[in-house]
């Protein structure tokens, strides 16, 4: 008897194992733009909901195997690219590019701001006959909203065979942080995306509501009701906008206050101190110095030996466990915990 259920409902799994398997796939799609630097790029979309996997690499040349020496010299006709798989049914094609458009520079055809060459020139490659018209269209829309006042030369080419770059380059901006912001400050990419496209709608796209309205607009959590009031695992915090690095749960202590506290900043010089008479009674704010986001206050009634109480939302920040600061780029930090 165990036997013939055993048969009977083998097939019923295996079925159901097939139509699961089928059903993740067809939720994956992918499609693969080239907007200068694949490093920015690749920060830029690998952040928003509905992005399974953003692979930086080569595409457009026709040399096989292309490597980023080979790419560099713009001899071989392949552009740095991304390659983004996407779960449609979180996000559409049509949102992928509009991303796409408000993070490069439409009018270049020399490249992408500091970087200059044939590899750095914008285009999107389609993979189907949808993406083309619907790549197209974004385009001709870009073109009617007179955002620009030069001529869009961004390209609408088929896709053919991308080249992954090398594992240095795949998530170069969680490996490297810090060196990847000074680099993305000093292209000129975030100056001209904030002239042309407003610094508010760039920062709006990655961040919450909540997250938003405290980093962007001054605002305040609500007590006990935030996600880090209560953290007590080992590990660093960092500006959810940049990524600089700010601090370290071994300055954090329960103030009472239901929010997170801490009696110094891991990093001084990434923190900015004003002061703030937005209220009857003076107080000092905290600001992170690269992102320019609110933080929270400071206040002189905390622990020895320092005395401070730096009182943080947690909505301006972003936890990175010990375990995981190698892998998210802060391995530096680890010597803290040992």
């Amino acid at each position: 008897m165990k036997k013939l259920l055993i048969l009977l409902i083998l097939p019923i799994l295996i079925y159901g194992c097939l139509i699961t398997n089928e059903q993740t796939t067809t939720m994956r799609d992918t499609a693969i733009f080239a907007g200068g630097c694949f490093w920015c790029m690749e920060s830029i979309f690998q952040e928003k909901d509905g992005i399974i996997e953003v692979i930086s690499g080569y595409i457009g040349g026709e040399a096989e195997n292309p490597t980023y020496k080979e790419v560099s010299t713009g001899e071989t006709g392949h552009k740095e690219a991304v390659k983004v798989i996407f779960d449609s049914e979180k996000i559409s094609y049509e949102e992928l590019l509009e991303i796409f458009w408000t993070n490069i520079d439409p009018t270049d055809d020399t490249g992408q701001f500091v970087d200059k060459g044939s590899q750095y020139r914008t285009a999107i490659f389609y993979l189907n006959e949808e993406q083309k018209k619907l790549a197209e269209d974004s385009k001709s829309e870009l073109e009617k909203s007179g955002k620009f006042d030069e001529t869009i030369v961004t390209e609408i080419l088929p896709a053919g065979k991308f080249y992954e770059a090398e594992d240095y380059h795949q998530d170069y901006y969680k490996k490297n942080p810090l060196k990847f912001e000074t680099y993305k400050k000093g292209t000129g990419r975030e100056d001209f995306l904030e002239e042309v496209w407003g610094k508010e709608e760039n920062v709006k796209e990655k961040l919450t509501s909540l997250q938003y309205e405290v980093t962007q607009e001054c605002g305040t959590e609500p007590p006990f009701q935030n996600k880090y009031w209560d953290e007590k695992r080992e590990g660093i915090y960092v500006d959810i906008v940049s990524g600089e690095p700010l601090f370290s749960s071994k300055n954090k202590f329960q103030s009472g206050t239901g929010w997170p506290s801490f009696t110094k900043p891991l990093e001084p010089k990434n923190i900015v101190e004003r002061v703030d008479k937005s209220q009857a009674e003076e107080r000092i704010e905290v600001r992170s110095r690269q992102a320019d986001s609110h933080l929270g206050h400071v206040f002189e009634d905390g622990p020895k030996p320092t005395k401070l109480r730096y009182c943080i939302n947690s909505a301006a920040l972003k936890f990175i466990p010990k375990e995981d600061l190698e892998k998210e780029g802060y391995g530096e930090y680890l010597e803290l915990f040992k």
